[in-house]
């Protein structure tokens, strides 16, 4: 007899479930039998009580259960949550390799059945961010069973940050904020701020002021693709935040880099880095609004760039705003496809997963008949695989990255 309450699902909940999707939705859940208290782990059940899987539930979310195991044998205890933790460490030293496993994502989320949670490393911290109840509860033995693995496989931890000041977590019933994680494993974690080295580029990351976690970690590869090409060029980032793209771009031999963002700590936090690069000759930081300038470039016929990053932050956070998200998406894109020299290259990108992959292709297509110009594909990219994409979790699939030759 198990020990959890059941709760039952719709034949719709019952193919979602059985199609390998961890959530289910509250109007998806029919009756409940036995009790819970949010944060617990309950049963899902078929129309006839046929098991489909075990989760945390949270009546505080649209997403009622997040469903962690479809093994009716697992136990839940510290072993079952080491054996994953390792399991996903495996995988990213597998698929990063030992240099690059010092500066990825650990866990993200739903892809390595850990709802809700993300786990990145910047050298010799962790960030965390928190957005399910169900960990929110188990943190303290799942982030020192981390910090004591990877202390296990040599690498050097001396503090993990959480990053809870998202909205999100109010909805889930959790107060948002941002700390050290309290730890013995980690008495005096020091600064919040550490060096990284990311495809031969020196950046520092500050975990508690920097976007997200402090660091976008996806791009890596997609960086190494725009260095390549970048030799002779004049390059305009949009965009820029830390200014990875535009460093890859100067490292790659650019003739010259504007790096723009609407954030004057970003075009600073990018100019530091550029510095510490030995870059600051080739590359500078342009605070502007990239919307502003690219009209401002447009209106006034400029051609003086020969390779336009475009790599802006999500338009659209919901299936509601995609319409006017693509507003967005294509008014940068024309311009950028108009004031790129002929023959030059740009390239786009969209970190949305509500903006699909054939909505940004059909965007991408609009945008080029606008500006009167032909597409060559040169690279089409995803994220890279320490964000792993679990084909029957769509949501783990969001970022879509093109290089194109505009001709």
């Amino acid at each position: 007899m198990r020990k959890y309450a059941k709760f039952f699902v719709t034949p719709k909940g019952e193919r979602a479930a059985r199609g390998g999707h961890p959530w289910v939705f509250g109007e998806e859940v029919t009756k409940i039998e036995g009790e819970y208290a949010n944060g617990d782990l309950v049963d899902v059940v078929t129309s006839k009580g046929k098991y489909l899987g075990t989760g945390f539930v949270n009546d505080h979310s649209k997403i009622c259960v997040r469903i962690i195991s479809t093994n009716t044998n697992d136990k839940f205890d510290e072993a079952f949550w080491e054996r994953r933790l390792r399991y996903a460490l495996d995988y990213r030293l597998t698929v990063m390799g030992e240099r690059d496993f010092n500066c990825c994502r650990l866990i993200f989320g739903e892809a390595d059945m850990f709802p809700g949670l993300t786990v990145d490393r910047y050298n010799d911290l962790l960030v965390t961010q928190t957005l399910s109840l169900g960990i929110e509860m188990r943190k303290q033995m799942l982030f020192e069973l981390l910090i004591k693995i990877l202390r296990e496989m040599g690498q050097e931890i001396r503090g993990l940050y959480e990053r809870n000041d998202v909205r999100i977590r109010l909805l889930e019933g959790m107060e948002e904020g941002k700390y050290w994680f309290a730890t013995d494993l980690c008495p005096e974690p020091g600064a919040v701020t550490t060096e990284i080295v990311e495809n031969g580029i020196e950046y520092t990351v500050d975990v508690e002021n920097g976007q997200k976690t402090g660091f976008f970690l996806d791009q890596k590869y997609n960086r190494q693709a725009i260095a390549k090409i970048a030799k002779g060029k004049h390059v305009l980032d949009c965009f820029t935040h830390t200014g990875s793209f535009a460093l890859n771009a100067a490292k790659g031999g650019a003739a010259s880099v504007t790096a723009v963002d609407i954030s004057a700590e970003a075009v600073q936090m990018a100019e530091h880095n550029a510095a510490i690069n030995d870059c600051s000759d080739v590359m500078h930081g342009l605070q502007a609004n990239v919307f502003d300038l690219l009209s401002d470039l447009f209106n006034k016929h400029s051609h003086e760039y020969d390779f336009i990053i475009l790599d802006p932050p999500a338009f659209t956070k919901s299936k509601e705003a995609t319409k006017n998200a693509i507003k967005g998406y294509r008014e940068i894109n024309m311009k950028g496809l108009k004031l790129v020299k002929d023959g030059g290259y740009l390239a786009t990108c969209s970190c949305s997963h509500f903006m699909k992959e054939e909505l940004f292709v059909k965007m991408l297509q609009d945008a080029a008949h606008d500006a009167n110009v032909s597409l060559r594909q040169i690279e089409a990219r995803q994220q890279s695989p320490d964000h792993p994409i679990l084909w029957q979790v769509p949501e783990t699939n969001y970022l879509k990255f093109y290089i194109f030759q505009v001709v």
